[in-house]
């Protein structure tokens, strides 16, 4: 590619179909415009693959594969030895929804990153099956409403709480796992940039509000990111190896009601005792991780408030965690 195009070129360009506000199209945008079209994408079934790949006419300006559900990982697995067995270094991308990573997906992602492949995998985390009607998935938050996780007599929404994956992936030791979100674009940027500077299986979890299944105005799905970060219900972290290096403090922390508030789905929650409850089981679930990531603490200048208003280079605005120090 001439240098010059460098900057005007999108890997995921105009004329796809997904809804407005939906973030996982930014965040897919965000992503791959970061990588560029010099990589093999590998897309597991989900919200992006129908909706940039509509009646055989696709949004993707780079080399694109479409794999079922569950094996995602498996199909990068084969791109990438392929790829080591002619001698060629081209990145290989996996992107796949909550279902395809948390649930369906799930062994074959462990066993890529066991057998040590060089991809990046990215989970464009929306929460729920939304493509097929907004099921609950592992990832569904606690007393979330969703088609099969209905409020009623017996319940206040889905009983479970989300799965913590990016716990279970770093559980294998891998060089690198994080989490990022589409409101902090620098910080989304900054990883993804070292992801990709590193070898081996990597993983990035990008929570990507859906205004269809979450049930809020479109127009706010970066508000709604950020606040699930500044309530400390999806704290932004990095690990290597294993161990927390780097988190994002939080200025202030908000109220879990700040965030749910403005999303349908919780909208059952209010104007009831059993709903009341579930909120201080909510705001209780938040306060355990911003206690566990030392997200009010952390010693750095850099805060959810100043995250998104100054330059950075590399990875700033992390509190780093020294070795010894325990998380």
């Amino acid at each position: 590619m001439d240098v010059r195009d460098t900057y005007r070129h999108n890997v995921l360009t105009s004329g796809h179909r997904a809804c407005s506000g939906c973030g996982e199209a930014m965040a897919a945008r965000m992503v791959t415009d970061i990588i560029g079209p010099d990589a093999v994408y590998i897309n597991a079934t989900g919200c992006l693959q129908v909706f940039t790949t509509h009646n055989q006419q696709s949004a993707w300006q780079a080399p694109w594969i479409h794999s079922v559900f569950a094996n995602a990982a498996a199909v990068a697995s084969g791109v990438e030895a392929a790829m080591r067995a002619n001698g060629k270094d081209t990145p290989v991308v996996v992107q796949a929804g909550d279902g395809g990573t948390f649930d369906i997906g799930l062994q074959c992602l462990s066993g890529m990153i066991e057998r040590g492949h060089d991809v990046l995998f990215v989970c464009y985390d929306n929460e729920a099956y939304m493509n097929t009607g907004v099921q609950r998935s592992s990832s569904t938050p606690h007393a979330v409403r969703t088609t099969t996780s209905p409020p009623g007599r017996l319940s206040e929404g889905k009983h479970h709480l989300k799965k913590d994956v990016i716990s279970i992936i770093a559980a294998h030791q891998m060089p690198y796992a994080a989490t990022a979100t589409v409101a902090y674009f620098p910080d989304l940027k900054a990883k993804v940039e070292k992801a990709m500077s590193l070898k081996g299986p990597r993983f990035l979890q990008v929570l990507s509000p859906c205004p269809l299944g979450w049930n809020h105005d479109a127009a706010q799905t970066i508000q709604v990111s950020r606040l699930a970060v500044e309530t400390g219900l999806f704290p932004l972290v990095e690990l290597e190896h294993g161990a927390v290096t780097g988190v994002m403090r939080l200025a202030r922390q908000r109220p879990v009601e700040d965030y749910i508030k403005l999303q349908g789905r919780f909208k059952h929650l209010f104007g009831s005792k059993g709903g009341a409850v579930e909120i201080r089981h909510l705001q209780a679930l938040a306060d355990a991780r911003i206690r566990r990531y030392g997200l009010l603490e952390a010693d750095t200048e850099w805060t959810t408030d100043t995250a998104n208003q100054v330059q950075r280079r590399g990875r700033g605005g992390y509190a780093r965690v020294s070795k010894g120090e325990s998380q």
